[in-house]
């Protein structure tokens, strides 16, 4: 962006204005595809081998929230009750609607998600605007999916096991609707959750020429769902997804314990306003007590952030929280992999094809049965015995079955004047490399990278503000913390290529609206020496403009695949 947009001028003109700032490469320009009615106004919306990388717009509007506006919405109807003070402390003008977070601890608004195709080199291809309640024809009954403007660990994108869709996740609300980020699903009522609103989650697929579906889901009330990965092998039709559930006070109800952690959700075809979702499947569930630590509050473990498949079996990580352990985890589809919580994965582990059962009547005194595995070598001390917690994993990209590259998002340090420097410190955010040891059995870290990341150095955006938040004595600047989404390819000539989203920190009132990056790096494969990766460095392609975000990044649906038109969209 060159300018502040005017309140009321809306996102086409932010998409089609060229929004993106590029550090290193020039834009090029392109079309803006509108979604309607689930269909792209072109006949070929994506081309293999390019990149993805979502992107959210927030629909710049004072009107979108009013000063002393009692929050979060209906909150007087609750058990949890209304924050607080005098009410929301900014009107709703970016950045500084973010401030309301400091008043209301569920503040979110939810905005427009949008799909820009890019080559590896950054070149904008054009952008895919995913239906949502401001585009002409599209009616409160019909096809839709937002995300949250803020909420940093949303619209992750991966491929399907097929490489033919896209999927991602987000909420079936309007564009502009407060606090739904933190709101029940219908299905799921929290009644000590201070949103009294409730909204439906729900898994996005993509394919090549850009047609939408839609699968509504009751899971992650309270919460968000964050990545999901569709199984369409052998005319499969399962998602696996990965989020957090819970908004209120403990003992939690069933509902909300279902819907935590790790989703088993079967692809729907029919339209959103014809599905009618139950209640939730997890797929897996993990317990400190697996560890022989002291149980952890019923549900709190399984917070999951990043998701992959590799070799048949689903991995995810947990980079946030105070209970369970920020880590890697797998499931196990055999039972047999980790009798004391860490183990490694057996050769001939299948892929899940059912959820994971449980006892109804010991829920809420024992939890869910405990089906995932840290990965050997991978952090295994549980949060809360931890004095200082040093590990935040987030997106997971396999290069090969002894290569697994870990992007760390940094530990989000706000608490001082000192938040860059003690940025520019960590030792562990950044793109972590682990390299398994067969002798030992277990991954060990080879080394982080960081060159180039610039981590703790403040940066500006046009437009945004500089100087000091008064809401929160902090600097504006954003300064980058580590690393979230990631994907990768491995080259002909021994080297990687891995792309990523990056993370920050700052002194606005949420670092999830902060303008943020896509940066790129080549690592030598098969290096294992700190001295060759200090020489490698990473490279900003996109940089966020004013009241923009960029979440997820992935090669483009059809990308490997035979090139052909893939017609047989609802062959699952």
């Amino acid at each position: 962006m060159n300018s502040k947009v005017p309140e009321n001028q809306g996102l086409r003109r932010i998409v089609a204005g060229g929004g993106i700032a590029f550090s290193v490469i020039a834009l090029a320009g392109g079309l803006i595809a509108h979604a309607q009615n689930g269909r792209s106004d072109r006949g070929e919306a994506f081309f293999p081998g390019n990149l993805v990388v979502s992107r959210s717009v927030y629909d710049n509007r004072a009107s979108n929230v009013k000063l002393g506006e009692v929050l979060p919405p209906n909150c007087a109807s609750t058990q949890g009750g209304c924050s607080a003070s005098t009410g929301a402390i900014s009107n709703g003008t970016y950045p500084y609607v973010f401030n309301n977070d400091t008043y209301d601890g569920s503040f979110g608004i939810t905005s427009r998600i949008y799909l820009d195709q890019i080559t590896p080199s950054g070149w904008l291809i054009d952008s895919l605007e995913v239906p949502n309640s401001l585009d002409r024809g599209v009616k409160a009954d019909s096809d839709q999916l937002v995300t949250s403007f803020s909420s940093k660990s949303e619209i992750a994108l991966h491929l399907s096991t097929d490489g033919r869709y896209l999927t991602f996740m987000g909420y079936v609300a309007p564009v502009n609707t407060l606090d739904v980020s933190n709101s029940n699903t219908p299905g799921a009522v929290d009644l000590t959750n201070p949103v009294g609103e409730n909204y439906y989650r729900a898994v996005a697929t993509v394919d090549r020429q850009g047609r939408f579906h839609f699968t509504e889901t009751n899971a992650y009330s309270g919460n968000n769902g964050r990545a999901a990965i569709l199984n369409n092998d052998n005319g499969a039709g399962i998602f696996y997804t990965a989020g957090n559930a819970g908004n209120g006070n403990n003992p939690q109800p069933d509902g909300i314990i279902l819907g935590a952690g790790t989703q088993f959700i079967e692809a729907l075809k029919a339209p959103e306003a014809e599905q009618d979702p139950g209640t939730p499947s997890p797929l897996g569930s993990f317990s400190v007590t697996e560890l022989g630590a002291k149980a952890d509050k019923i549900g709190k473990d399984d917070n999951y952030r990043g998701i992959a498949v590799f070799n048949n079996v689903v991995y995810f990580t947990k980079g946030s929280g105070s209970n369970g352990v920020n880590t890697v985890y797998f499931l196990d589809t055999t039972g047999k992999a980790c009798p004391k919580g860490v183990g490694l994965p057996s050769p001939s582990a299948a892929l899940p094809d059912a959820a994971l059962s449980y006892n109804l009547g010991t829920l809420q005194s024992t939890g869910l049965s405990s089906n995932m595995c840290i990965l050997a070598g991978f952090p295994s001390i549980p949060n809360k015995s931890q004095t200082t917690i040093t590990a935040f994993p987030f997106g997971l990209w396999f290069a090969d079955a002894n290569t697994l590259y870990v992007a760390d998002e940094g530990d989000g340090y706000t608490g001082g004047t000192d938040l860059y420097t003690h940025a520019a410190k960590q030792t562990t955010a950044g793109l972590e490399k682990w390299v398994f040891n067969p002798t030992t059995s277990t991954w060990t870290l080879a080394y982080t990278l960081t060159n180039g990341l610039d981590l703790g150095t403040p940066y500006t955006v046009h437009g945004y503000p500089t100087g000091i938040n008064s809401a929160t004595t902090l600097p504006w600047s954003p300064a980058t913390d580590g690393l979230r989404n990631i994907t990768g390819k491995v080259n002909p000539d021994g080297t990687v290529t891995i792309w990523a989203i990056t993370s920050t920190v700052s002194g606005g009132g949420d670092t999830g609206a902060d303008p943020n990056r896509l940066v790129v790096i080549t690592d030598r494969l098969a290096s294992t020496s700190s001295t060759v990766a200090a020489k490698e460095r990473f490279f900003t392609l996109r940089s966020a403009g004013f009241a923009e975000v960029l979440r997820g990044v992935s090669f483009t649906p059809g990308t490997g695949v035979a090139d052909r038109h893939d017609h047989d969209h609802d062959r699952w």
